[in-house]
């Protein structure tokens, strides 16, 4: 039995510290949700990918093309009688807005919508920072914000049951922070729901406009009284009573984090902190607000959107000010905001390396960026009109120069074209598969619709790779392991492209078509040039055995070869490939490709045996445990950094699991860490914290011991000031160069340690 379906299937009860996305995942099957859909985009994608796609016999899941479609795909479960959950971030919630709010009016009773909308307000791996609370207010739907894992694994029954009750779609609002740290979850009740009993005439559901106006009506005058009074009654709603000098109004993450902050200074604050930010409790809130003394402080992650409803009903709370641009509170935040004391902090003054976030060795992208790069610096192309996905990232290799949203590249240069006709064999889009099959390829019909000239280039890696390598219409199978019968080549030629397809890992090729397509372009032609080569982390296991080779007297230290993470150069300039080094998956070396003189080839030793073996100690029969002690340490929290790759974040799990056995699941286990672009090769950070803990995210000198996992990492921003006095720095000697940089841009030794001392 795989861990979800464990976890799905276990006694009431039973404790486990699970990641917020498994929690929420974990809680939809257990409560009887019959079906799930989406669209891959972090902070949301486990709930489906790691998490219901193990139970697709517990569930019927599965990725749809974009956030409209899955919540259009919702929506019709729903008319089935079905209860649907829909995954998306928040700016998949616009790309959905029309089926969101189109769907949010009817009255009549059908199986619940539940909208499952992961933030991202730091922002980690997100496009903007827009709030989306008007545009949900706006739709009347209410509005759910999880403040813990535990609520992760219950919101879903709890808005199945609310969009039952009140014939409404439900938001979940689930903060990144909650989705990708880990939690101590009590297991809920294992339930079986059944279907609603819909009208087999769908008549009531039309949007025609006397329609809409009808449905609009009735979820004024009766929807929201009647969930306004759901919520001022609700026992979620929590009031925390101090001295009554001060207090706090919070929901969501951000309760976190004040309770992180009020435990570890001892500080005395009233806190009010609401389950709902649609509708709002006004009244529980004024109740509150009229027995505070003193200041009553609004602590809420994106803009300002409950500190403008309580101004707007004429209270007076202090804020973010106008020109406040934070965003998300951690306990530090919150602690400088109302005025608390801190440890005063040691900063270093040797910086630490930029560790900017860089696309795998061997991706199939790296022949083709290299190219772009090249036709730039030779002012054969003049912009890059990029996109969302791992094309992003090429960035950093100077491929690229723009992007705005998913599947917007075509557009943008279509645009920029009709405005600068002269312009079209000198300009390229440039977007993945994935993204053209989003909502990319509206672009590309739009393209021939105008007879816009030029070149349009898709990078087919088979798979939505940036998100962790979900299954799309490019992929082999579809999520529940059907076969794919989508053929984008032939898909883009019906829509009446030119298409011109090569091998990304043929070099020859692209230096070939590349010019051709522009020169094409500035004849008056549209391109399609498609790109294509498997995404190396999906290439099967029996391609791993395959090493490089450098000829040392061919070899003549010129560097062209240096294209990738996986190689590098020593003192001598001779190349060597380092541990990142995949070779490409066999698939033909990028780097030996670029040499001019042959001296880099690939071996094959996919059959080779090994000729000698690791001898280990024979295992003890017994291994005597150390006597449990009486009394655990009341708090215990550590902090890892390190760089993706290294293994950080699952030393974090392993303490996390530690923990929990030793005792700490009677009380709290945390634990928090970075995702999203800083992945594969950048600086990463887990936190671990169990006892009387509250936040993944730790407060300045709370930290029992710092372990960096690299050495330089110690100097990353605000690590050290996580140390409490007192505390243990374990610093291990291993040093990752970023690419691009040598052993003598690394700081001295005695410039990283000398100030820990």
């Amino acid at each position: 039995m795989n861990p979800i379906k464990k976890l799905c299937t276990q006694q009431s009860g039973e404790t486990a510290v699970i990641q917020g996305n498994i929690a929420f995942a974990v809680g939809c099957v257990r409560a009887g949700i019959h079906a799930a859909d989406g669209y891959p985009g972090t902070p949301s994608t486990e709930v489906i990918d790691r998490g219901l796609s193990q139970v697709q016999d517990m569930i019927t899941v599965g990725w749809s093309v974009n956030e409209a479609v899955a919540a259009a795909m919702g929506y019709g479960h729903t008319l089935a009688g079905s209860d649907c959950v829909v995954t998306m971030k928040i700016p998949g919630l616009y790309q959905a807005g029309d089926p969101v709010a189109s769907s949010a009016f009817f009255n009549t009773p059908r199986g619940a919508l539940i909208y499952y909308i992961a933030s991202d307000f730091t922002p980690s791996s997100t496009q903007h920072l827009v709030d989306p609370r008007p545009f949900l207010k706006s739709c009347f739907l209410p509005i759910f914000e999880p403040r813990s894992h535990q609520e992760m694994h219950e919101a879903a029954e709890l808005a199945a049951d609310i969009g039952r009750a009140h014939n409404t779609p439900v938001a979940i609002l689930a903060s990144g922070t909650l989705c990708h740290s880990e939690g101590l979850v009590h297991l809920c009740e294992r339930k079986d729901r059944e279907k609603v009993a819909v009208d087999e005439s769908l008549k009531g559901f039309s949007t025609l406009p006397n329609f809409a106006r009808l449905d609009y009506n009735q979820v004024v005058r009766e929807r929201t009284p009647a969930l306004l009074e759901m919520v001022e009654n609700s026992p979620l709603n929590k009031w925390e009573k101090g001295s009554g000098k001060a207090g706090i109004i919070t929901y969501g993450p951000s309760d976190m984090m004040v309770r992180e902050m009020q435990q570890s200074l001892g500080s005395d604050f009233d806190i009010l902190s609401l389950a709902f930010t649609f509708p709002l409790p006004m009244n529980l809130i004024k109740k509150f607000h009229e027995s505070i003394d003193g200041p009553v402080y609004v602590i809420e992650d994106g803009y300002c959107y409950l500190q403008d409803e309580l101004e707007r009903n004429r209270l007076s709370v202090i804020g973010k000010a106008a020109d406040d641009i934070t965003t998300e509170w951690t306990p530090e935040l919150i602690a400088n905001h109302l005025n608390q004391e801190l440890p005063k902090a040691v900063t270093p003054k040797v910086q630490p390396l930029g560790r900017p976030p860089m696309i795998c060795a061997g991706c199939p992208y790296r022949l083709f960026g290299e190219e772009v790069k090249l036709l730039k610096r030779r002012k054969k192309i003049d912009a890059v009109f990029g996109d969302i996905g791992c094309n992003t990232l090429l960035y950093f290799m100077n491929a690229l120069d723009t992007n705005l949203c998913m599947g917007a590249s075509e557009a943008k240069r279509a645009g920029y074209v009709l405005s600068r006709p002269e312009k079209a064999g000198r300009v390229i889009s440039l977007l993945g598969d994935g993204t053209e099959c989003h909502s990319g390829m509206d672009a590309t019909r739009n393209s021939v619709f105008r007879s816009v000239p030029g070149v349009k280039v898709i990078l087919n890696n088979h798979w939505t790779a940036m998100t962790g390598g979900q299954p799309g219409p490019t992929s082999p199978v579809n999520l529940a392991g059907d076969n794919n019968s989508f053929n984008l080549t032939a898909s883009l030629e019906a829509h009446g492209a030119k298409v011109i397809t090569v091998s990304s890992y043929d070099r020859k090729a692209i230096k070939k078509a590349l010019p051709e397509a522009l020169a094409a372009g500035e004849a008056g032609e549209f391109v399609t040039l498609v790109i294509e080569g498997t995404c190396i982390r999906k290439m099967p296991k029996v391609k791993h055995g395959v090493r490089m080779k450098v000829n040392a007297d061919t070899c003549k230290r010129c560097g062209l070869c240096q294209i990738c993470p996986g190689i590098q150069a020593d003192k001598e300039g001779l190349p060597f490939h380092n541990n990142f080094c995949s070779v490409c998956m066999g698939q033909g070396s990028a780097c030996a490709q670029m040499c001019p003189v042959g001296a880099l080839e690939m071996v094959d030793e996919s059959g080779k045996k090994t000729e000698s073996k690791i001898e280990l100690p024979a295992a003890p029969e017994t291994i005597e445990l150390p006597a449990e002690s009486p009394a655990l340490p009341e708090r215990l929290a550590v902090a890892i950094r390190g760089v993706g790759g290294q293994g950080n974040l699952f030393f974090g799990r392993v303490l996390t699991q530690l923990a929990f056995l030793a005792g700490y699941g009677e009380t709290n286990v945390v634990k928090g860490e970075t995702h999203g672009m800083a992945q594969m090769g950048g600086p990463v950070i887990s936190t671990f914290s169990c006892g009387k803990v509250s936040s993944p995210t730790l407060l300045p000198g709370t930290a029992d011991c710092l372990v960096s996992m690299e050495l330089s990492e110690i100097l990353r921003d605000g690590f050290i000031k996580m140390l409490k006095p007192g505390g243990t720095i374990l610093l291990a000697q291993t040093r990752v160069y970023p690419y691009g940089i040598d052993e003598e841009s690394y700081p001295a030794e005695a410039d990283i340690i000398t100030p820990l001392k």
